[in-house]
């Protein structure tokens, strides 16, 4: 019966969103009303509330729905949220204060004598006021009103001039910063939640491990991630565009004929074109690389777009005054004020040591203070001017409450949903399907793309992405990333501003295109980049490595990025260092036999003995290697033929899992039944009938297992097993080796400053002698303090904390002199081996660290240089199968 409620629920919200009822109150609106109708029918018919839902009631689902509705309202300062108005703001403000349309104007003369120049420059500038404003219906409406007229003019051909305008327009839904990628963001990191929980699930009741490994875990993505990995496919779909329409040019000239300039190309002409684009392409920089390099957050990055463009806005709008350049003026030189100064100074209070630092505080308060003139400046200027702060700031209010309020519905909707079983069988359909996760993928981007001639990209990111993106990222066959993903939906709701008859881009192209211009002429213009539009999608799906590489790479070269030794990471580490052992194998046994013959007798006994056990940990590394290699290609020898049996078995399994979540649904209805007033004697007896067959079919498909799988199955997993045990042995040879190399250096560096604590020890003398216990208990705390910044300085650091016990415990003054001269004793001796190794073995250290750095000691490193990061993160880039480990 859940079925009926579920249909019934889809039948509200499409009446309610083809009325015209706003979404807003549609998606929750259904929602309510299917829950209070299911409740009421079974409380009418069988007496129970919660009979028609498939577990919990409608308590529990309004509850969860009100709770999703709170969760939003009060985390809105979430960094996949707060942004959301901040590029708003910043985008109306470059639109209304006239940015866009001297952009479009100046791009146009410089294109515009190249074949098809104009529609080129048209994408150009739609790509730049994507990166810029991200907001679709304006930047349809400006290039509508300054290009379609001209190309017009020009004898463009009017479904190519339509088609590029409303293409154009709708890159601000793609290139960062966008709406779209900061809402799926936001989507996808609870899906991601989602699948992850499955997935850890699903391998616990396959391989009956509770642990599943690090690098199994479903990677989720921040708008930050989101933003970079738009990036590329990004670009790519304006370099098609831009070559659709050059070779449309090249094969017809007639369709988009070049556009001479009819002034000069002077200094003059330069000058305003680059006013007019490097502004923008500077607050794009800014923005955007930011975000990139990790130098700030999406909230940041959002906030000093939305001050940037405010600057920009101001001397656009005082064109022709004195003071026009003003405020901007003032607050670089502010910014670039405190760059020098947070270079150059530690500008933290609590840092101050000298009169300089103090003077670089004082300077930096004075540059806040003429960023903030500035700032305020614009703020007036922009308010005092046609009114326009007042209207942006009503423009952004208004979208930001739109996108918030959608959320909300859309959270009611889902919980509406999965309150009816719909997820579940969602999920029974999908993987029910032939072809595993790829034709799930495709079934999925046809419903979207399918789904946008009807609804907006809002609707679509917040209501379809919540229910399918956890079923596909739980895959481990694909194993995809929440970044990739969410960029490919991305790419395909773009399209939903183009496909007829609901595309908004092309209703806001027909709003202010002239009669001349026939709606069917928009359509048919729309049509070719509908095709690109996919054209892109599907470049982007065949290479993930376009989407996944600059997310990875910032990741692994940001200020916060991960050490070496991470578990997400060592599989592609591994793959890029193992081919240097066998490069570089006879220079390392000769820098490894080098080291050995150094003379290291002096060092204490159990300092000499670990070294000594390292060069022997560091000689069997290679032998390490070779195990992991072959044990590789055993695995994936194997594989080959096993995989077809795995799947075979898997799918019957999963069907016999299928039967038994039926037949826990049959068990349910048939105790409603036994303990309902009436019982219904006959449809319990159909029910258990049922049952019966159910398991009469499970049976069958158990006897379809081949006989072959458990042995199978035991060979692969000893197979796993000898490949994660070689692994972890060659991890734990190299981590060990070289970290008795490190601690020796170590120790070895700390001579001097060993040497230095001496004094502090010496005077401990008279303080324990004159000084009340307190007192000099505090003072041996803080040379012990000294001494735990020193590389195994514990043995002179024990005898302090005896004399220091001495003096807590009975204040017996004698005995913690002993043991203060104690400690000085083996502080002599300390100082002397560690200087004797400072000079005879340091040097040779130094050069032996420098030749297995990047190959045994890689592991060990405080992080990857970029070389490396690199290679890391376009290994990562690749989605690996996982599904023969499920």
């Amino acid at each position: 019966m859940e079925v009926y409620f579920l249909i019934l629920l889809i039948l509200l919200m499409v009446a309610a969103l083809s009325s015209g009822f706003p979404v807003a109150f549609a998606l929750p609106g259904s929602a309510i009303l299917t829950i209070a109708i299911a409740a009421i029918c079974g409380y009418l018919f069988l007496g129970d509330t919660d009979a028609f839902f498939s577990h919990g009631g409608p308590n529990q689902w309004l509850s969860a729905g009100v709770t999703n509705l709170r969760s939003l309202y009060w985390e809105v300062e979430r960094d996949t949220l707060i942004a959301i108005p901040l590029f708003v703001f910043m985008g109306i403000m470059l639109q209304k204060s006239q940015i866009a349309e001297d952009l479009l104007v100046a791009m146009a003369q410089l294109f515009g004598p190249v074949p098809g120049g104009l529609g080129i420059s048209v994408v150009f500038v739609g790509a730049l006021l994507a990166a810029t404003t991200g907001i679709v219906g304006a930047t349809v409406i400006a290039m509508g009103l300054i290009s379609l007229p001209a190309m017009l003019r020009n004898n463009y051909s009017k479904p190519l001039a339509c088609g590029t305008i409303c293409a154009s327009g709708t890159l601000g839904q793609i290139i960062p910063p966008s709406i779209v990628l900061i809402i799926l963001a936001d989507q996808l990191s609870s899906a991601a939640d989602q699948a992850n929980t499955t997935r850890k699930a699903e391998y616990r009741e396959i391989t009956g491990e509770y642990s599943m490994p690090g690098d199994f875990d479903v990677v989720s993505a921040s708008a930050g991630d989101m933003f970079m990995g738009a990036f590329i496919p990004g670009l790519i779909l304006v370099g098609i565009y831009m070559a659709y329409i050059f070779i449309s040019a090249m094969i017809n000239p007639k369709k988009a004929p070049p556009v001479p300039y009819d002034g000069a190309h002077d200094r003059e002409f330069f000058t305003k074109v680059l006013l007019s684009l490097v502004p923008p392409l500077l607050l794009i920089f800014v923005v955007l690389g930011s975000i990139i390099m990790g130098i700030a957050t999406v909230n940041q990055a959002g906030a000093v777009g939305a001050i940037g463009a405010l600057l920009m806005g101001s001397y656009r709008l005082a064109k022709g005054s004195r003071d026009a350049y003003m405020p901007a003026i003032l607050a670089l030189v502010a910014v670039l004020g405190l760059a020098m100064l947070v270079t150059n100074f530690d500008l933290n209070i609590k840092n101050v040591k000298s009169q300089a630092d103090q003077m670089a505080i004082y300077a930096a308060i004075v540059m806040v203070g003429v960023l903030l003139v500035g700032i305020g400046w614009a703020l007036v200027r922009a308010y005092r001017t046609e009114n326009v702060l007042n209207e942006v700031m009503v423009e952004t209010a208004k979208t930001t409450s739109m996108v918030f309020i959608i959320l909300l519905g859309a959270a009611m909707l889902t919980s509406a949903f999965r309150a009816f079983g719909g997820e579940e069988l969602v999920k029974e359909y999908l993987t029910g399907l032939p072809g595993g996760f790829w034709v799930q993928f495709l079934v999925v981007m046809l419903v979207i793309f399918l789904l946008g001639f009807f609804l907006d990209f809002i609707e679509i990111a917040v209501v379809v992405v919540p229910i399918v993106a956890p079923i596909l990222l739980a895959d481990p066959s694909a194993n995809v990333t929440a970044v990739w993903l969410g960029v490919m939906v991305g790419l395909n709701i773009q399209t939903s501003f183009l496909t007829p008859p609901f595309g908004f881009a092309l209703f806001y192209l027909r709003g202010v295109a002239p009669k001349v211009v026939k709606t069917v002429q928009i359509y048919k213009g729309a049509v070719a980049f509908i095709a690109l539009q996919l054209l892109g999608l599907a470049i982007a799906g065949l290479f993930p490595s376009l989407i996944n590489y600059l997310p990875n790479r910032s990741y692994l070269t940001s200020d916060t990025a991960p050490p070496p030794n991470n578990p997400r990471i060592q599989a592609c580490l591994e793959e890029m260092v193992f081919p240097r052992y066998a490069e570089q194998r006879q220079d390392l046994e000769r820098a490894l036999n080098d080291m050995r013959r150094v003379n290291i007798d002096y060092l204490p006994d159990n300092y000499r003995e670990n070294l000594q056990g390292s060069y022997q940990q560091m000689a069997g590394v290679f032998a390490a290697v070779d195990k992991v290699q072959q044990a590789e290609v055993e695995r994936g020898e194997f594989s080959v033929e096993y995989a077809p049996l795995h799947y075979q078995v898997r799918a019957l399994q999963q069907q016999m899992r299928d039967f038994d979540d039926e037949i826990d649904a049959l068990k349910q209805d048939v105790d409603r039944i036994r303990f309902s007033e009436q019982p219904d004697n006959e449809r319990k007896g159909r029910l258990n009938a049922r049952i019966d067959q159910i398991n009469q079919e499970k049976a069958e498909l158990e006897a379809q297992i081949p006989e072959v799988w458990t042995a199978q199955r035991a060979e692969f997993n000893r197979l796993s097993k000898q490949e994660k045990t070689a692994r972890l042995k060659y991890r734990n040879l190299v981590d060990e080796g070289y970290q008795v190399i490190l601690d020796t250096r170590l120790m070895a560096e700390g001579a001097d400053a060993l040497q230095r604590v001496k004094p502090e020890i010496e005077e401990l003398h008279d303080v324990i002698r004159n000084a009340q216990p307190d007192e000099a208990i505090e003072q041996i705390n803080a040379v012990e303090s000294r001494l735990s910044e020193i590389k195994n300085a514990h043995p002179v650091k024990s005898s302090l904390s005896k004399a220091r016990r001495a003096l807590k415990r009975g204040g017996d003054r004698d005995k913690a002199s002993g043991f203060l001269v104690e400690a000085l004793s083996i502080l002599d001796s300390e100082v002397e081996w560690r200087g004797q190794a400072a000079q005879q073995l340091l040097p040779r250290l130094s050069e032996f660290d420098a030749a297995i750095r990047d190959t045994i000691g890689l592991r060990l490193q405080p992080r990857l240089t970029i070389d490396q990061a690199e290679s890391v993160a376009s290994c990562l880039s690749h989605h690996r199968d996982l599904s023969l480990s499920f």
